[in-house]
């Protein structure tokens, strides 16, 4: 089975947010496109107590986007993101979601950031994701979302390193910075991961 992963397609990710990713929103049609090509659908949540250690304002006399060691991993510090039960950690209002089967959120621990949808940064904690999969019969992964150089990213290595084939739908996300999204995927192909554009699988689809 094929399982399509909206990663973080959320408030504060898009257009006018706290961690706004450039054109953010414009991947919105696109994704509402896709679902219906895919048996599973299923959507990632940046899920932030207050006051997570990812945000500068935890580090007093640190600036946004400096890199500090948090517990022994490099961590970038974020604006203020994705608090829990703020309008901004809501799955963005256009996204359609009768179809999405399951929310993982993730980010949850206030003492490690957590970019994938599979694993805390540290892999010291599950968010059970990969067991879910297997559990529906999901072989396959393809990921969409924000940002492309961050949690789609490192989502679609930890989906390769459980054994998923994993491709990443290129057009479906965008990132933050265009030199780590393209840094990210020369690193995921290298990887074995796929990378394709909507427009093939949706040609398939109409030719199923």
């Amino acid at each position: 089975m094929k399982a399509l992963l909206l990663i973080d397609i959320q408030t504060d990710f898009l257009p006018g947010g706290r961690l706004s990713v450039p054109d953010g929103d414009a991947i919105i049609p696109l994704v509402n496109t896709l679902q219906p090509q895919f048996e599973l659908v299923v959507a990632s949540q940046d899920w932030h107590p207050a006051g997570h250690q990812s945000f500068a304002s935890s580090h007093p006399g640190r600036s946004q986007f400096e890199q500090i060691d948090l517990h022994g991993l490099p961590q970038v510090l974020w604006p203020d993101h994705c608090t829990q039960a703020s309008a901004g950690a809501d799955l963005a209002p256009a996204l359609r979601s009768e179809r999405i089967e399951a929310i993982f959120r993730k980010g949850t621990s206030v003492e490690i950031d957590s970019y994938s949808a599979f694993f805390d940064n540290g892999h010291r904690k599950s968010t059970g994701l990969a067991d879910y999969l297997r559990g529906r019969g999901v072989t396959e992964v393809y990921l969409a979302g924000l940002a492309g150089d961050y949690c789609v990213y490192y989502s679609a290595l930890d989906a390769l390193a459980a054994g998923f084939a994993t491709t990443v739908i290129t057009d479906a996300t965008r990132a933050i910075s265009a030199e780590g999204f393209a840094a990210a995927l020369a690193d995921l192909r290298a990887k074995g991961a796929t990378l394709v554009e909507s427009a093939a699988l949706l040609g398939q689809a109409s030719m199923a």
